[in-house]
């Protein structure tokens, strides 16, 4: 059961790799957008992100995106996402892979 619910954790992870903000050639996960992914016995996903500006003219599109790309996964039932702005996103939240890109490294 344990391994179960690690290979629909990595593949969900998979998945939120394959969504990007139009604005930015850098994947959610690896920007840090993703704050919490919590999936429950019923393999019902709920997903904690945020944006890296509040008036970011792309909500609807990423909160969509990664919706339909998670819920491809057969496993997964239900996908909720919340966006939240707190704590609030930096620079320092990209993964080493994402800094590199982006030309901060």
């Amino acid at each position: 059961m344990a391994s179960d619910f690690m290979a629909l954790e990595d593949e969900i992870v998979r998945m939120l790799k394959t969504v990007y903000d139009p604005e930015i050639p850098v994947n959610v996960y690896d920007l840090g957008l993703i704050y919490g992914v919590e999936t429950d016995d019923d393999k019902n996903v709920a997903i904690t992100m945020t944006l890296t500006a509040p008036g970011c003219p792309m909500v609807d599109f990423l909160v969509e995106d990664v919706k339909m790309k998670v819920e491809s996964i057969p496993e997964v039932k239900k996908v909720d996402v919340t966006i939240v702005f707190e704590p609030e996103w930096h620079q320092g939240l990209m993964s080493e892979e994402a800094k590199l890109e982006l030309g901060f490294l």
